[in-house]
């Protein structure tokens, strides 16, 4: 176990997607456009009609991935938690249909369907990034 202290935290962007804007992509400009080295999705909510995301599908190393999408499909989106470290987020989702949720990591190309608000919070002398380690696995160290 290892934990890592932000001094302060910074700015507090809250960015509004309408209909037709891209999830990852539109939260990555974002990024770069504020110069958000490190930070994290405080808040996200809104709709969605195209969804990529991916889940691990077994124990073992490497992981197996199962990649789901929906297409014309109306979801909820009903959070997105994660980290930016060194200016990349590693980000995670909940969506929803009508009858069940599912969670997974955030791909591209997912769209916004009515709106999307999400609520991303600076952290100031973080100095987080991800390096691969011995076992292959990307893990989150100050830099």
């Amino acid at each position: 176990m290892e934990s890592f202290t932000a001094k302060t935290s910074g700015k507090v962007v809250v960015l509004r997607l309408d209909p037709g804007d891209l999830l990852l992509e539109s939260i990555q400009s974002l990024i770069q456009k504020e110069g958000i080295r490190d930070g994290y999705i405080a808040s996200a909510i809104g709709t969605l009609d195209y969804c990529v995301m991916h889940m691990v599908m077994t124990t073992g190393y490497p992981p197996v991935e199962y990649f789901a999408r929906w297409e014309n499909k109306p979801l909820e989106l009903s959070s997105i938690d994660g980290i930016i470290a060194d200016g990349m987020p590693h980000l995670h989702m909940v969506v929803a249909d009508h009858e069940r949720a599912y969670a997974g990591h955030l791909e591209e190309n997912c769209r916004v369907l009515y709106l999307a608000e999400i609520v991303v919070v600076e952290l100031e002398q973080a100095l987080l990034k991800r390096v691969r380690n011995a076992r292959g696995i990307n893990e989150l160290v100050h830099r």
